[in-house]
């Protein structure tokens, strides 16, 4: 009996070391947020290719644009159920549940033969997709202390947009010949992704609040769970009315940029290039031109710095970023582009071509240089916006109201990316292609005025809802 007790507490203490220890603790956080990444790979993979798609199944073009919509809007709806679910019991499960079930809705999309096959497959994708940004985020939050939540939340939000900028890419340049490549490709991808949830450990909640450090360590437990009484308490915390509504505008802009493949790969063919060498344009030039968002980091410790002056700051760095931004993105659109690409090349020569018209065209560079102020100001956005969220609610809050922020987002985005095809088309009329979507995508930058008036407004309400979280954690701590 003394032999097995032996064995078992040998086991316990080898389990609290491993899950302790500040390599797992890293690897934990790069793990989440590299998935994080690679769900929105999934969801990048889709626009550069929606023409070669649409050949294949015999539908309109728009037709595939509005699964993508469709995609954006259910995976919101799921992420409301599973943060609520993952703010009362184990995250863990949930995590490793929702990137199997994308990882065969992928799968299902590369098999598809018709298509109600692939819209299926899709939303299938988008279920668990829902999953992995919400139930991860709250788990992240348990991770980073405040001080350095906009720098961490930085990381996150990064590593979503290098998924949509490797979707973006792989999309193009594996699909350019055959769509179906990638979405294979990535399913497999995300079947190593879940044995690799499997080495992470159960992150405790509230773990790192300054106000609980104490008290977890002395041994005790942060038994707190969300429940459906609570979801009028958080709509009352009118700073997390600004930070949900604001994606409504935010995300219908944002999500009319899902285009930029289509709109470049459209000049392309202006210029007299194949449709294969086209999307591969297309798909590089987006590329490039969302390389701004790597200042995400820059708005990360922006909202950190000032944050630590005024409770108001990070909601002032991202109201001052997203308005700033929405002259240089009216410019990148009607910027004149001259593509100069050997036709019909292999992949690899199209894109050294294009790379290197960075410096050889002025029209390029000039380009460049515009989107990436565009994206560096909006890119303020993503990590105060994060940091926000867990600033002003308690732990078990967190992942819920990150959840009901994501649905709003995929509603606008969903809006955005729907609508925006339908403006496409009925612009055409007035404004021959490609101008129709530099026209259509310009109008719904407008969409960002309202975000930054919101921002603003959250700067207001922020500094008595942060107050309130202290306050309460405090007094648990006590308890506990």
């Amino acid at each position: 009996m003394d032999s097995g007790s032996d064995r078992s507490g040998w086991g316990t203490r080898v389990l609290r070391a491993w899950g302790g220890n500040s390599a797992h603790r890293l690897y934990s956080v790069v793990v989440f947020v590299l998935l994080a990444s690679l769900d929105n790979v999934a969801i990048g993979l889709v626009p550069p290719l929606y023409g070669p798609i649409a050949g294949s199944l015999d539908v309109p073009q728009r037709m595939i644009g509005l699964v993508t919509a469709a995609s954006f809007l259910v995976s919101a709806v799921a992420a409301v159920a599973w943060a609520y679910v993952g703010d009362r019991t184990n995250r863990k499960p949930l995590l490793m549940v929702g990137t199997l079930l994308w990882a065969a809705g992928t799968a299902g999309s590369g098999l598809a033969g018709g298509y109600a096959t692939f819209l299926a497959a899709q939303l299938l994708a988008a279920v668990g997709l829902g999953a992995v940004g919400s139930v991860g985020f709250s788990v992240v939050t348990d991770l980073i202390s405040p001080r350095r939540r906009g720098l961490v939340m930085s990381f996150w939000g990064l590593s979503q947009g290098v998924g949509t900028l490797a979707g973006t890419l792989t999309g193009g340049l594996l699909g350019a010949t055959d769509w179906r490549r990638p979405f294979l490709l990535l399913s497999v991808v995300g079947l190593v992704a879940t044995v690799a949830y499997l080495f992470t450990y159960d992150v405790r909640r509230g773990q790192s609040e300054p106000e609980l450090v104490d008290a977890l360590a002395a041994g005790a437990d942060y038994d707190y769970r969300i429940s459906r009484a609570d979801l009028p308490r958080i709509l009352d915390r009118r700073t997390n009315r600004w930070l949900i509504l604001q994606g409504l505008t935010a995300q219908a802009a944002f999500g009319s940029l899902v285009w930029l493949p289509v709109l470049f790969a459209e000049r392309a063919e202006q210029q007299g290039y194949s449709a294969a060498t086209a999307v591969v344009v297309g798909s590089v030039f987006a590329t490039l031109f969302q390389l701004g968002g790597v200042f995400s980091i820059v708005g990360g410790l922006a909202g950190d710095a000032l944050q630590r002056r005024t409770p108001r700051g990070r909601a002032l760095v991202a109201a001052v970023g997203i308005l700033a931004a929405v002259p240089f993105y009216v410019v990148l659109f009607f910027v004149p582009i001259s593509i100069d690409v050997p036709d019909g090349a292999g992949t690899g020569a199209v894109v050294g071509a294009v790379l290197s018209s960075v410096v050889t065209e002025p029209t390029v560079g000039l380009s460049l240089l515009t989107a990436v102020f565009a994206l560096a100001l909006t890119s303020a956005n993503s990590p105060n916006w994060f940091a926000l969220i867990a600033d002003v609610n308690p732990p078990e809050h967190r992942g819920t109201v990150y959840s009901l922020g994501n649905l709003v987002n995929g509603v606008g985005r969903a809006a955005g990316n729907g609508l925006v095809g339908v403006v496409f088309h009925g612009l055409r009329a007035a404004f021959p292609p490609p101008l129709n979507y530099a026209v259509g995508l310009a109008a719904f930058q407008l969409f960002f005025v309202p975000t930054g008036i919101m921002y603003w407004l959250a700067s207001r309400t922020s500094p008595r809802d942060i107050d309130t979280v202290h306050t309460l954690l405090h007094d648990r701590a006590n308890r506990l």
